[in-house]
């Protein structure tokens, strides 16, 4: 079995080590997901990276923990999830649609479980989406830099759902109270 190693500033490999700092000006903390991946700078950079540019794209908060939390949920995701949670809190998002997502229920919102929906396919698809989908997708205004919003934003959480899956990943102390297990 492969351990993974849970970096600190001290035990990072060079390359990382700014990138760390990154992470702690960002998050007042190393959230354990960049400690694991501090042993790959190449991949904790281009996770740095896709993370501000999901922050930059057309989506408000409320659609981007849509994107985020729908992929973190239909990957499994025991650490990705809690730490969503956290992050769509400090963004201000409602609490209702923060349990709708992670229970993985239907939203109330029309526009915004359309973009599930798409994201959904999506993500089902591996980069396919059915018809229906695209349809409630389109006809609730979103367009095709949207589209493609979201597979930027699939890209960063497939780098860090599978590195969780693979590292077995503590989730974090901050996140502990918003601990997660899938839906049966």
């Amino acid at each position: 079995m492969t351990t993974y190693t849970l970096h600190t500033q001290d035990t990072a490999p060079d390359k990382a080590k700014p990138l760390l700092e990154n992470s702690k000006k960002s998050f007042g903390m190393i959230p354990n997901l960049h400690a694991v991946m501090a042993s790959s700078p190449e991949l904790l950079e281009g996770y740095q990276v896709l993370h501000d540019l999901a922050q930059k794209t057309d989506f408000s908060a409320d659609e981007l923990t849509v994107v985020w939390q729908t992929v973190n949920v239909e990957h499994q995701c025991h650490y990705c999830v809690p730490a969503h949670t956290g992050i769509a809190k400090n963004m201000k998002v409602d609490d209702k649609l923060i349990d709708a997502l992670r229970n993985n229920e239907e939203l109330e919102d029309a526009k915004l479980n359309a973009l599930r929906n798409a994201v959904l396919s999506v993500t089902r698809g591996r980069g396919h989406i059915d018809d229906a989908a695209m349809k409630g997708f389109t006809d609730a205004g979103y367009t095709s830099r949207n589209m493609l919003d979201i597979i930027l934003i699939l890209a960063q959480k497939v780098m860090s759902n599978y590195t969780n899956h693979l590292a077995e990943t503590p989730v974090d102390a901050a996140f502990e109270k918003f601990a997660w297990t899938p839906v049966k």
